[in-house]
């Protein structure tokens, strides 16, 4: 009984977001003023860029990240957590899979870098879903609420944009409305927006998913400013030679949740993916040597993620 609907504990988690728009209609108004605001095309510099399946957390005062974002969201949930006092804030994009961790490490990242702040609340932000044909959506709106509203801490939900309230009829059809946010981590405002640059090594990262790791990794150390990938390995996917021989459009059918809504960009990024996966099928021994993760700083010149080497020790770039 933790979770905090318009100011009012909760004794129930709502069953979905119909009802959550029912019984509480200001969520409607502050999805309503998210959506009338216009979509901004964010570039790479001072970006921090999570995929499918990841979390980052980061403060205010972080001199390597000014927006922290996701996009390419159709039935998948971007879920945001922040501390109103610190400004502290963690962006996780679910597809349903680690749900239970991924929340716990939010709060815990958030938690951890509001300290010395007293005062404030615990902020949750949903954003993305849609009414599609199977209800995935809501299916992994229901899973997401069911864990916060679990969660020992009072958790307070500021914003919900999604289901109906994200969905827009074109030729018949739903479609998302909103893609992707960006959230100003100086001062916490979300918008919506699209990440034409997705940051360092997109395809060994999507090969997490697309081979079924169901955890969501933590891919930012904002003491150290440092994006880590990795280490992690996955079984080799069976019949990947089969599947980059088939058309686009198998792809597309096959490998979405939500085939007529999908971004042009879909089927390219899961042909890189695979084509990923059929080079290195054991990335413990081809990608991860030594069991060491991938490490990338901000350039300060270009302000670009640029490899670096790291120990406890020292940096090397």
């Amino acid at each position: 009984m933790v979770l905090v609907l318009n100011g009012v504990l909760q004794e129930d988690c709502p069953p979905d977001s119909r009802a959550l728009y029912l019984n509480h209609p200001v969520y409607r108004e502050t999805a309503a003023q998210l959506l009338s605001v216009p979509n901004k095309v964010i570039g790479p510099v001072g970006l921090l860029y999570v995929l499918q399946r990841e979390l980052a957390a980061t403060v205010p005062h972080d001199k390597n990240v000014n927006i922290l974002g996701s996009d390419d969201v159709t039935t998948c949930l971007i879920v945001v957590v922040r501390h109103s006092g610190s400004g502290a804030v963690a962006l996780a994009h679910l597809d349903g899979s680690g749900v239970d961790e991924a929340v716990c490490t939010m709060i815990q990242r958030v938690q951890e870098l509001a300290l010395g702040y007293p005062e404030g609340r615990i902020e949750l932000q949903l954003v993305g879903g849609f009414t599609d044909a199977h209800s995935y959506s809501e299916d992994i709106f229901f899973s997401i609420m069911s864990v916060f509203h679990k969660h020992p801490v009072e958790i307070d939900l500021t914003l919900a944009c999604l289901g109906e309230l994200n969905t827009t009829l074109r030729g018949g059809i739903p479609w998302p409305v909103v893609y992707g946010i960006g959230i100003n981590i100086k001062t916490g405002e979300i918008f919506p927006a699209t990440f034409p640059d997705k940051g360092p090594e997109q395809a060994l990262r999507m090969a997490r998913h697309l081979t079924g790791i169901p955890q969501v990794l933590d891919i930012y150390d904002c003491s150290l400013g440092l994006l880590r990938i990795g280490p992690f390995n996955y079984e080799p996917l069976r019949g990947v030679d089969l599947w980059l021989e088939q058309t686009d459009d198998f792809i597309l059918q096959q490998l979405s949740t939500s085939p007529e809504v999908q971004p042009p960009h879909f089927v390219m990024q899961i042909r890189a993916t695979l084509k990923y996966i059929q080079d290195n099928q054991f990335p413990a021994i081809t990608v991860f040597r030594d069991n060491r993760p991938h490490y990338f700083r901000r350039d300060e010149h270009t302000g670009l993620w640029s490899p670096v080497r790291y120990n406890n020790m020292n940096m090397t770039y």
